[in-house]
């Protein structure tokens, strides 16, 4: 990785997303100060793809974009719909009525996919890629230039799949995320990638991973399992506490960050490397 100095060009914070259907999660999430509260419908293929995986497969449906989006003042509802197929439109349609303000397509491809989803949207709500397939990453420069599109996520987790990488965050560290970031910064695409737990929490901990989100130039990062699982947590007050105490840790964190200097950010890069790969020899000593 080259090294790179945080330059001063990300003065807003990262913002953070949360996947929940339960609309008091939702407003625990909302008032802690979560930016975005996502309803998730994908089904389509993700059993398939990600079998085996302790990876989230939410049961989320139309009904839960009606009774969360009254709760949403502070923080923007975002959906997203399945991978494009015959009734894509009707979707589409269907959760903007509903009241999405940014509907994000998985499992893309090709320019044309970008180009139907474009269209499916029609300029109602935030278009949000999510870039997770090997083709959709190897051909970036094929779309990225298309009218219409606002942000890109990098999705960790099935692409570090399509990669046949053993850990996601391999992705880090072989120079994939780095390229597709650098490009999207060339072209002035507002972008993320992956997950983050609490602060001090994850087996790569969270403090590296939003280090180099500052370090790449990421704005965005969804709120992990590890940040808070809130299927297992009962207590609704355990819960406001961990997201109140976890935003308020992300927050001074990265007005730490935002201090880096260039030998800093390389610093945290090698650190990442270091525990990555103990982690993936791990992984193979076990298979």
């Amino acid at each position: 990785m080259k090294n790179i100095k945080y330059s001063g060009e990300q003065i807003m914070p990262i913002t953070l997303m949360y996947i929940t259907n339960r609309p008091e999660i939702a407003h625990i999430a909302q008032t802690a100060g979560v930016d975005r509260i996502w309803i998730d419908l994908e089904y389509m293929g993700k059993e398939q793809r990600q079998a085996g995986l302790n990876s989230v497969k939410s049961n989320h449906t139309m009904e839960d974009i009606a009774r969360i989006k009254p709760l949403t003042i502070s923080s923007e509802l975002m959906v997203r719909v399945n991978p494009l197929h015959k009734g894509s439109k009707k979707e589409i349609d269907s959760v903007i009525e509903l009241g999405a303000e940014i509907v994000m397509l998985p499992m893309f491809k090709t320019k044309k996919d970008v180009e139907y989803f474009i269209e499916y949207v029609a300029g109602r709500s935030k278009v949000l890629l999510l870039l997770e397939t090997a083709e959709a990453s190897l051909n970036i420069e094929n779309y990225i230039d298309l009218a219409g599109i606002d942000e890109i996520h990098i999705g960790l987790n099935d692409l570090h799949l399509a990669y046949k990488k053993k850990f996601m965050f391999e992705l880090l560290i072989d120079g994939t995320v780095e390229r597709l970031c650098k490009i999207m910064k060339e072209h002035n695409i507002r972008f993320g990638f992956g997950g983050i737990a609490r602060i001090g929490f994850g087996i790569l901990p969270a403090e590296l991973i939003l280090t180099e989100h500052y370090s790449l130039g990421s704005q965005m990062a969804i709120l992990s399992r590890g940040f808070c699982d809130a299927n297992i947590i009962k207590d609704p007050n355990d819960v406001k506490d961990i997201f109140i105490e976890g935003v308020r840790n992300i927050r001074l964190k990265e007005d730490e960050v935002r201090k880096y200097t260039n030998k800093e950010f390389s610093e945290n890069h090698r650190k990442i490397q270091k525990i990555v790969k103990n982690i993936v020899s791990d992984v193979k000593r076990r298979d």
